[in-house]
């Protein structure tokens, strides 16, 4: 059976697509169809003709995740499978990106982007797996939505700072951190410092977690305030920016909840298991992850998120030891806060991030470590489909301390040992120097006599 491979570059209301052959030969030129019903039933009848032309073949087609706007051909292509034989797949447009790159394509048209990804399944074909995400689109859905209300909220935050520090100033004594509720519904009777002087002490005790002592000392600050905007236009704006909020609280709040009953996967019953990772981060993770089987180690994973280490040497250069940062922002964020609630809540990261700063390790740099530490506990418990426990990891821990210590040699020096009259540089001489120290301790350590 041959194969033939479908290139789909999806726009904003049409698509460009192309075949091509296993040598990249083109079968069927360029075409362009609009995303409505009518352009999806001529792709039916154009992929009808070509099977009419080509029976007994197989074709392998792809569209790049483009935010959504992919999804309606990628299901019609999949619903065709039914009655045709046909695989569509979804791709990472960054790995397309490099792959032209690589080709050294300058021009960037719809039609040349069709042929990329065509070429890009013939030259990766091996290594492209089909999509996994069905399992998880809608919860995918409404974590997005959540995301979305979380977005929202923290830039009317912004902006409710900013209006309240020329309105109300010293009330953001207590946002140094976050913005407490009481402190959203104290701005929503009193916006201004100048409606706050004239408040009641009666009247804010009943507001919840004001005591008696808080409202004095807020009406007393209120009284000698320096704020300049007491107008009534800024009143009406804080407070509506106000109720805003508050209603994205309460929105942000019940969709947690629907996400959390509605959330029956066992992946994320195991990943609640450790201590630090909430309903809201475990769902995260899964939906970053997918299924586990797409990484062979936990490397391949650290890989995956971009919190594996790299280092840059060459010649004499050499660059310290960083995190990569490569790929999404989005999984490195979950991952961070799940380690800052960790180091709060779980002893065995709590510990491991103290011994990192005690050993002068700046803290963010420790918050990386505790970071790669719980991604390979989760992939353990993933794997393994084994909820949280600390002792398998302590356990592991003791037999790498136990093992012995060996030497490795230099593979690269394996035909010429350094030669001390070799015109290198200072910094490389210093180098071979201690790298020869360091062999010799080495093998003292691992046999005194």
């Amino acid at each position: 059976m041959k194969k033939y491979f479908m290139g789909c570059d999806v726009s904003k209301g049409y698509a460009d697509f192309i075949i091509l052959d296993s040598d990249k030969n083109i079968v069927e030129n360029n075409f362009q169809l609009d995303d409505t019903f009518q352009g999806h039933n001529k792709l039916y009848s154009i992929l009808i003709d070509f099977y009419k032309t080509h029976p007994h073949s197989a074709l392998l087609s792809a569209v790049e995740s483009t935010g959504g706007y992919e999804n309606n051909w990628f299901n019609t292509l999949s619903k065709l499978n039914e009655v045709l034989s046909i695989s569509v797949l979804r791709l990472n447009p960054l790995g397309v990106s490099h792959s032209q790159k690589a080709l050294l394509n300058r021009s960037v048209t719809d039609e040349i982007s069709a042929k990329n990804i065509a070429e890009y399944l013939i030259n990766h074909q091996n290594k492209i797996q089909t999509d996994t995400n069905s399992y998880y689109t809608s919860l995918r859905k409404q974590w997005i939505f959540v995301k979305l209300l979380v977005k929202q909220k923290v830039q009317l935050l912004n902006q409710l700072e900013s209006i309240v520090y020329t309105a109300n100033t010293e009330v953001l004594t207590y946002c140094k951190h976050s913005t407490p509720n009481w402190l959203l519904q104290l701005l929503k009777q009193y916006p201004t410092a100048k409606r706050l002087a004239r408040a009641n002490v009666k009247s804010l005790v009943k507001i919840p977690y004001i005591s008696r002592e808080k409202a004095e000392n807020l009406i007393a600050k209120a009284k000698i305030s320096v704020s300049s905007s007491d107008d009534k236009i800024t009143e009406n704006i804080i407070k509506a920016t106000v109720e805003q909020i508050l209603h994205l609280n309460r929105t942000i709040a019940c969709h947690e909840k629907q996400l959390s009953d509605n959330c029956n996967l066992p992946e994320v019953k195991i990943l609640e298991s450790f201590k630090g990772i909430a309903t809201y981060s475990a769902v995260g993770l899964i939906l970053e992850i997918g299924a586990i089987e797409r990484f062979s180690s936990s490397k391949k994973l650290a890989a995956f998120f971009g919190i594996h280490p790299t280092l840059k040497s060459s010649g004499d250069g050499f660059a310290a030891v960083r995190m990569s940062k490569k790929g999404r922002r989005e999984p490195r964020l979950i991952l961070f806060n799940v380690a800052r609630t960790a180091i709060n809540c779980n002893p065995l990261i709590k510990e491991i991030y103290e011994k990192h700063v005690k050993r002068g390790m700046p803290k963010m740099a420790a918050i990386g470590c505790v970071m790669h530490k719980i991604l390979r506990i989760v992939y353990g418990m993933l794997k393994n489909n084994q909820d949280y426990n600390p002792d398998i990891d302590k356990h592991n821990r003791e037999i790498s301390v136990a093992r012995r210590i060996t030497v490795k040699s230099n593979t690269r020096r394996r035909y010429q040992v350094y030669d001390n009259q070799a015109p290198v540089s200072r910094r490389q001489s210093n180098k071979r120097k201690e790298e020869k120290k360091s062999q010799v301790l080495k093998l003292h350590e691992a046999d005194p006599l």
